[in-house]
């Protein structure tokens, strides 16, 4: 699925097949999870792919390493640079990428600050395909900021995603909706959460949740046209009286929510803000 015998991707300096790309048993983001990463989507438009907030990404990555002391020898424009040479050389225009610091070989609790950076890229569709989301309140909370940098994107804390969408899966359901430890809302798996009450959306604040790329898209896009986004201390009661609700993050784009514990919002996709901010999204993405 996310390469074949052709797959081309960047391995510490060098450009390699996806099949001969190796990396050692020993190191601490291995078994430790510090590592840091991105999602990025590239989208083929009417001069070429273009790679969606590219920079803002790189920004993101390098932030996330410095919070999990990772040096980098690298810049974000050379990063971005590398970006468009991974989809030319594997001739992609709609694609998922993936960048990856990873530490080096070392067994002990000491922080490794050595990086070596794994880039790939994939055709990866929707997410979550075409069918509504029906998500469930998780038993798993967000984990408390006083015991992680939870705003950074670390492999580590992805562990706690796994097991809040394996429970949710196991009980039928599409996603989770993870509160923070003072029972408020914070996210779902890896995406954030936006809900409708009359003409105004609303979005948690940040603190317990990894602010989004395409959650701060989505701001600015009420913004330029016209739509009321707060973001608030959301309650779970807030979201259950919700008109509408919808997930946005880079792999899962603009998602429209059907309901929430087996609760369905009254209001349809097709007639929500986030439908009518969703076809504005898409139109830009798509744009020379």
């Amino acid at each position: 699925m996310y390469y074949d015998d052709n797959t081309v991707v960047f391995l510490n300096g060098e450009w390699l097949k996806a099949q001969s790309a190796k990396v050692g048993l020993y190191q601490q983001s291995f078994h430790y999870g510090n590592g840091v990463f991105e999602g990025i989507r590239s989208y083929q438009t009417p001069t070429g792919p273009k790679v969606w907030h590219a920079k803002a990404h790189y920004e993101r990555l390098l932030y996330s390493a410095k919070t999990m002391h990772i040096s980098i020898p690298y810049a974000v424009d050379e990063l971005v640079e590398l970006t468009y040479e991974l989809l030319e050389k594997n001739q992609l225009g709609d694609a998922y990428i993936r960048p990856l610091l990873y530490t080096s070989e070392n067994m002990g609790l000491q922080i490794d600050d050595e990086a070596h950076l794994f880039l790939c890229a994939w055709d990866w569709g929707s997410y979550f395909g075409d069918k509504p989301l029906h998500l469930v309140t998780s038993q798993y909370a967000r984990p408390d900021p006083a015991s992680c940098h939870v705003e950074a994107k670390v492999t580590g804390h992805y562990a706690n995603s796994l097991l809040a969408m394996k429970a949710a899966k196991q009980q039928g359901f599409d996603d989770a909706l993870l509160l923070d430890k003072n029972g408020h809302v914070a996210e779902a798996t890896g995406a954030n959460i936006f809900i409708q009450k009359g003409g105004v959306l609303f979005t948690p604040k940040t603190g317990h949740l990894l602010p989004g790329i395409t959650r701060q898209i989505v701001i600015d896009l009420c913004q330029s046209m016209g739509i009321s986004c707060q973001e608030a201390t959301l309650s779970l009661a807030d979201v259950l009286a919700a008109d509408a609700a919808f997930l946005t993050g880079t792999a899962v784009e603009i998602k429209g929510v059907t309901s929430l514990d087996g609760q369905v919002f009254p209001l349809m996709w097709q007639e929500s803000l986030g439908a009518t901010i969703h076809q504005q999204f898409n139109q830009k993405v798509r744009a020379a």
